[in-house]
């Protein structure tokens, strides 16, 4: 009789034991769900082995980079082989046109950095240089392409397309005279909207 009072025991003694290991286990895994919560939501959680994010528009513009920076890709460093998308319909055909900006040294001097607006299908509208971020699409149009206001060198210039070419140089064309409106669009506004990398 003995025997079976203290065998019992020790199997509740067991049970109790496992049941207080699985609700420490289910404590700690649930401390860890709300602290990455918490960090996430207050934008400081350590994401930086997330997978990034991959789209149609990424593919398109990196396939096309590799291409047009061909000649630059063994001068280039890791650091330097990574860019800045944003997606804008400039003619009206409801396909997206996609405005490409860089920031590192490679693409960045004292004027301004380098980048391009590409077609949906990758192919290239234009190359520009000089510029600063963000690009502004305005809502008058020429040649059924928006306008754009580009900063460079602490002035604004309005860029208008001509036979279906953006010019190159913002710099040197019509300087903008007057306040940005606020039914402008901000596009690669990469300090602002803190806009994702890709790498190519």
């Amino acid at each position: 009789m003995k025997n079976t009072i203290l065998m019992a025991f020790v199997i509740l003694g067991i049970i109790s034991c496992q049941n207080k290991d699985k609700k420490d286990e289910q404590s700690i895994i649930k401390t860890i769900a709300e602290d990455t919560l918490s960090k996430t939501a207050a934008g400081t959680a350590d994401v930086s082995d997330a997978p990034p994010k991959e789209d149609k528009a990424v593919e398109v513009i990196r396939k096309q980079l590799n291409v047009l920076l061909q000649k630059d890709l063994p001068a280039m460093t890791k650091d330097d082989r990574f860019f800045y998308y944003d997606a804008f319909d400039l003619n009206n055909d409801k396909k997206d046109e996609y405005f490409v900006g860089f920031s590192n040294p490679y693409f960045c001097g004292s004027g301004g950095c380098s980048g391009y607006i590409l077609n949906n299908n990758g192919s290239v509208i234009n190359k520009f240089t000089v510029t600063d971020f963000p690009i502004y699409v305005t809502t008058s149009a020429t040649e059924k392409f928006y306008d754009l206001i580009f900063e460079t060198g602490g002035k604004f210039h309005l860029i208008k397309i001509k036979n279906g070419k953006y010019p190159s140089n913002p710099s040197v064309q019509e300087i903008w005279k007057g306040d940005i409106t606020k039914e402008s669009t901000k596009v690669l506004d990469i300090q602002g909207k803190k806009l994702e990398t890709y790498s190519f």
